[in-house]
């Protein structure tokens, strides 16, 4: 599979995981009716988590070909920090939701395209080119539209607040996501729907917010093995090839698809600052989709493991036996200087 083929799937598996994620602002302000906040943000990520382990289990059983390595205790520091940041940021979000629109707080989740590609470049080194900053600034003065109530009195809407700090949180978390993501993304999503889950679902036992209507729960359980499982699995698949920055720019879909489903449900009037925030959000979206990256690199000698296959122009090892397609084992990157168009995914981490 070519690099541009390789590139493709990524963008479509993105845009499916923020169509997916973009239906949970608007259906989760539905079941927040009868579902606390803490015991919501619980449900989503135990249904993700229910959902995966099903899927996982039925590939065991079926004894289906393995071509994804196993989370190893190298990622441990990793997968620790994005349990932590995946209770931290669900819970800002349910809260924030409570106070708001469910079609503002569906636009603002884009403000996490912001955070992580801040985060990438700040912490991770990742490259940024002049169309994301564009993108990152169009964004950028969106969120701004939407969280302030009175631009005369500069007065803000604290649940507005709230959706933006679990964009910080959930920034934060896609580059600690972006270094599991060459490992099985199943057991990422396993990992993040049970950790996060049991954390949130503790919290809310301890706060007395668990209230047991069984409808109502099964439906979240359900919201979240589609909105947050699927959704998770496709975007950490996505980023082995894009990198965090420009996966979480295609992920700018998700909340055109939560508006929608918010007009279409609650019949939310239309105002003119949020079609204002609209416009440039959509703006935003065009430039972060156009950035194109190309230079001549150089690639140094590196050991690891991952899913790959011998046609994409970076593995060039041998095998002792013909191995078709994709598949997963312990290799060895010589030293190779080529030009292309190119991503920043694991094999284009250098400097610029």
């Amino acid at each position: 599979m070519r690099m541009n083929e390789k590139n493709h799937i990524a963008i479509g598996q993105a845009i499916l995981a923020a169509a997916l994620f973009g239906m949970s602002a608007p259906l989760s302000k539905f079941l927040l009716r009868e579902i606390s906040p803490l015991l919501m943000s619980a449900l989503l990520y135990l249904g993700a988590g229910i959902g995966m382990l099903l899927i996982e289990s039925y590939k065991r059983f079926t004894k289906a070909k393995r071509v994804e390595p196993n989370l190893s205790k190298e990622e441990v520091p990793y997968i620790a920090l994005m349990i932590v940041l995946d209770i931290l940021a669900p819970i800002s979000l349910m809260l924030g939701l409570t106070m708001s629109s469910p079609a503002t707080a569906s636009l603002l989740n884009n403000f996490e395209i912001v955070t992580t590609s801040v985060i990438a470049l700040a912490i991770f080194r990742e490259q940024i080119g002049k169309n994301l900053w564009i993108a990152i600034s169009l964004i950028t003065i969106s969120s701004i539209i939407l969280s302030v109530n009175d631009f005369s009195n500069l007065s803000f809407s604290f649940g507005s607040i709230l959706v933006l700090l679990a964009c910080v949180f959930w920034g934060l978390e896609n580059n600690c996501t972006r270094k599991l993501s060459i490992k099985d993304p199943l057991q990422v999503v396993i990992l993040k729907g049970f950790g996060s889950g049991l954390g949130s679902l503790l919290i809310a036992l301890l706060l007395n917010e668990i209230v047991l209507n069984i409808k109502y729960i099964s439906l979240a359980l359900l919201l979240g093995f589609f909105a947050y499982g699927m959704s998770i699995f496709f975007y950490v698949t996505a980023q082995r090839q894009l990198g965090a920055a420009r996966t979480s720019t295609y992920y700018a879909v998700a909340p055109f698809i939560g508006v929608g489903i918010s007009f279409i449900v609650f019949r939310e009037p239309i105002s003119i600052s949020f079609i204002t925030a609209l416009i440039f959000m959509l703006l935003g979206t065009y430039f972060a989709m156009s950035e194109n990256h190309t230079h001549k690199h150089v690639h140094s000698f590196i050991e690891h493991e991952h899913r790959h296959n011998h046609v994409d122009g970076h593995h060039l090892h041998l095998h002792e036996a013909f191995t078709e397609g994709e598949h997963t084992h312990i290799h060895i990157h010589e030293n190779l200087e080529h030009t292309h168009v190119h991503t920043p995914d694991i094999h284009h981490s250098h400097v610029h």
